[in-house]
């Protein structure tokens, strides 16, 4: 399917745009988009101002022309792809830090902004944006509220979603709306702000975000508690969130993790699971860390060690980030397929981690799993040779039962990542197919035409028919 995008010349953007073949093929999908998913939009256009996506996107709604919003090309889920060519808006190029108001703990962003950006930008002041994601250093925050991310310090402080003020967005006719507040509540009218929060651009482009600030903890220490099983570990972790242990990061990593963090980043970790820990305090840390360290005791823990410097820390969370990279490096002759991220109630995280590696001895695969285990989160992939379609088709089984286990449990098919491409066919298994429609009636509302985004979220057909603009 081909559009005339030829009216973007007579817009008199700000911004550019261009139809060549180079940049369509670099819009073709995101990180998460498989070589057969790739569509190459008709043209692909970088706004340099709210007035820019306005002017787009009332054109293209006139036009019947879909428009994919596209950041940093990092998801994982297939969200940035055009799968209705069209057109690819590209929000790199709006990437301003507005204002700062340090004594309001605020700071007012372009949607084009990285994540590791607005900590550059406050930490003069002693700010800093706590629910930045791994992938936050190439990552933007557009991006980030259009996934509703989350990351390795959700345990203590909560997802994006709840750091988000006010938003401007751009709706699918051009119309330029503000939602949410920055006052710190309001129960004035429809809670618009997080309705566009994690709706992956399908609802509206974010052009302008107002993100809350917390202050940088006076004292922070991390380290690493190893255990003689994977199961030991999850225990520990369950027991630690139940009892309260104010924790700032605590991630359980298996011991293939721990041997491709080590083959990938150079680090020294012993091949056995581990847990991640950091604390934030501003006093009486100690007193945190030493309740920790007696509930580990309780599960045998085999060494609890705080890291001795900064550095040596960090090295162990570089690690922990690139794990995404270090699977896709382990063996040059298998590759990570889907990755996962679900999540489930603390109480039954224990459980999902054995299903899924239980799962993978059963179809004998190399199934790698760690996560934000403080809020119940389970990344895992299955390696496989793509060229052995019958292992292939095992790694998608293995996929499928843990997404459905997890749902099984109380959980969520994604926890960070979204829904996008990949995740469609599990939303009324998890919401009810009243839910789903429900959700459906708003996109045609605010989107009667099927502009924004469309082929994400909702299930590809309904009896067996492609649904416009979905």
């Amino acid at each position: 399917m081909t559009h005339d995008v030829s009216f973007l010349d007579d817009l008199g953007l700000e911004g550019d745009h261009s139809t060549d073949d180079a940049y369509r093929d670099g819009h073709a999908g995101d990180w998460g988009t498989d070589d057969e998913q790739r569509v190459r939009p008709d043209a692909v256009v970088w706004p340099a101002s709210t007035a820019d996506v306005s002017a787009v996107l009332a054109a293209a709604t006139e036009r019947g022309v879909p428009v994919t919003p596209f950041a940093a090309a990092s998801g994982l889920e297939g969200a940035a792809t055009p799968v209705d060519a069209g057109i690819s808006l590209d929000l790199t190029r709006m990437n301003d830090v507005l204002a700062v108001r340090e004594g309001e703990f605020q700071i007012d962003v372009q949607p084009g902004v990285i994540g590791t950006a607005v900590d550059d930008a406050v930490g003069q002041y002693g700010l800093f944006f706590p629910p930045l994601p791994s992938s936050g250093a190439l990552s933007t925050i557009g991006g980030m509220i259009a996934t509703d991310a989350s990351g390795m310090q959700t345990v203590k402080y909560g997802e994006v979603a709840d750091w988000v003020l006010e938003l401007e967005a751009v709706l699918a006719d051009g119309s330029v709306i503000t939602a949410g507040s920055k006052a710190a509540k309001t129960s004035s009218g429809y809670n618009l702000k997080d309705l566009l929060v994690g709706s992956e651009g399908t609802l509206g482009v974010v052009t302008r975000a107002t993100l809350e600030l917390a202050g940088i903890p006076e004292q922070i220490r991390g380290g690493r508690a190893i255990f003689p099983t994977l199961g030991d570990a999850a225990d520990a972790v369950y027991d630690a969130v139940r009892s309260g242990v104010d924790v700032a990061k605590i991630e359980l990593i298996d011991e293939i993790s721990a041997a491709m963090a080590n083959d990938y980043t150079g680090t020294d970790l012993p091949d056995r699971p581990m847990v991640f820990v950091e604390f934030h305090a501003d006093h009486d840390v100690e007193t945190e860390i030493e309740f920790c360290r007696t509930i580990f005791e309780a599960h045998d823990v085999a060494e609890f060690e705080m890291a001795a410097t900064e550095a040596e820390m960090e090295s162990v969370w570089e690690a922990r980030r690139d794990l995404a990279y270090a699977s896709r490096e382990w063996d040059e002759d298998l590759e990570p397929m889907q990755s996962g991220d679900v999540t489930v109630p603390i109480g039954s995280y224990p459980d999902l981690v054995r299903y899924a590696k239980d799962l993978g001895e059963e179809h004998d695969l190399i199934v790698p799993t760690f996560g934000h285990a403080g809020d119940g989160n389970v990344h895992y992939t299955a390696l496989v040779d793509p060229d052995d379609e019958a292992m292939v088709e095992r790694g998608r089984e293995v996929y499928r039962q843990i997404v459905e286990y997890a749902i099984e449990l109380g959980g969520t098919a994604t926890g960070e990542h979204g829904v996008g491409l990949g995740k469609r066919k599990y939303l009324e298994l998890e919401h009810g197919e009243a839910t789903v429609e429900t959700m459906r009636r708003i996109k045609r509302a605010l989107d009667p035409e099927g502009t924004l985004n469309p082929g994400k979220i909702f299930p590809e057909t309904i009896d067996g028919e492609r649904v416009a603009g979905e």
